[in-house]
């Protein structure tokens, strides 16, 4: 009799659980969906994303309401993310630079790259090495070679990952540059067209400033679109940073959630509001499924420990 009302109790339990996802199959969303975007407002990252946001809600049916939360290089808001419901209710639109290269160097981040449903990529930022017409070099080769016989060359230094970037090269070239302390692309820029700084490291802004600005090479796996002939750093010293930008969740939220916000940007990605938004800032529509999402994540985690290792940022 016992071991009856055991069975008993496992089959009503089951049978709950059951009813539970029956619920929930074909009701998401049933409600608004947070949009979490660790940058301040008027930034590219979070201008991009409130376009998106709109653009997600048209195809879900229920409003994506966008609350930024910057500060700490973006780890407040990822972290707010992170430690988020599990429900499909809350998400993120984040580079996974934030995801990866963050919680890898600063142990005091609260949240990892684990924690994370990596649901579907939408663009890519631009980052490369970046100079300006009238130098004695064209190319990250040249600027080498340059930087060999004429010590003394500078480089804005705007820390963290880009910094461990050419450090690495730097290493694996055997060059010494003069680091030249840089507050963000801001600062960067008149320094760069002023001449303070021979070279610099761009997330992207240079394709604002066209032919004022030339791509010495892509930091991405890829050659950058509008720089087919500059050569990528995946190429040359087989690391890459992470640029693609996308939908991310808590880690753990319902498969049909899951499904059903991968299925919202691959739609929104061609929203005429978003491609006009990426077509004003020239960064390229790089849509990637869930699966293929979590496929890079995995291989940038290879080339930034490789790249953190070499430079100090982990022992």
């Amino acid at each position: 009799m016992r071991s009856g009302r055991i069975i008993t109790a496992l089959g009503a339990f089951a049978l709950a659980g059951s009813l539970v996802s029956g619920a929930f199959a074909g009701s998401y969303p049933s409600k608004p969906i947070t949009m979490i975007i660790p940058w301040k407002p008027g930034g590219t990252t979070e201008t991009m994303g409130q376009v998106l946001s709109k653009a997600m809600a048209k195809e879900l049916g229920q409003k994506v309401i966008v609350k930024t939360r910057p500060g700490g290089g973006g780890a407040i808001g990822s972290t707010v993310a992170a430690n988020s419901k599990p429900d499909g209710y809350t998400i993120e639109f984040v580079g996974i630079s934030t995801l990866t290269w963050i919680p890898m160097t600063q142990k005091a981040v609260k949240y990892k790259t684990s924690d994370f449903q990596f649901v579907a990529g939408v663009s890519q930022y631009q980052m490369s090495l970046i100079s300006v017409p009238g130098k004695p070099y064209t190319s990250l080769k040249e600027l080498i070679a340059y930087s060999k016989a004429n010590p003394g060359v500078n480089v804005a230094d705007m820390g963290g990952m880009s910094k461990a970037f050419i450090n690495f090269i730097a290493k694996q070239e055997k060059v010494d540059w003069t680091a030249i302390p840089t507050r963000g692309g801001g600062e960067m820029v008149p320094f760069l067209l002023g001449g303070k700084v021979d070279f610099a490291f761009s997330g992207g802004v240079h394709q604002k400033y066209g032919d004022k600005m030339i791509v010495l090479a892509s930091l991405l796996p890829n050659r950058l679109p509008l720089a087919p002939n500059a050569p990528s750093s995946q190429e040359l010293y087989g690391v890459a940073m992470p640029g693609d930008n996308g939908i991310v969740a808590p880690k753990g939220i319902p498969e049909e959630a899951r499904a059903k916000l991968e299925a919202a940007v691959k739609k929104s990605i061609d929203d005429p509001d978003f491609t006009k938004i990426l077509e004003r800032i020239k960064f390229p529509k790089r849509y990637l499924s869930s699966a293929d999402f979590q496929k890079v994540v995995d291989q940038t985690l290879i080339s930034l420990d490789k790249v953190a290792r070499a430079t100090g940022y982990i022992k």
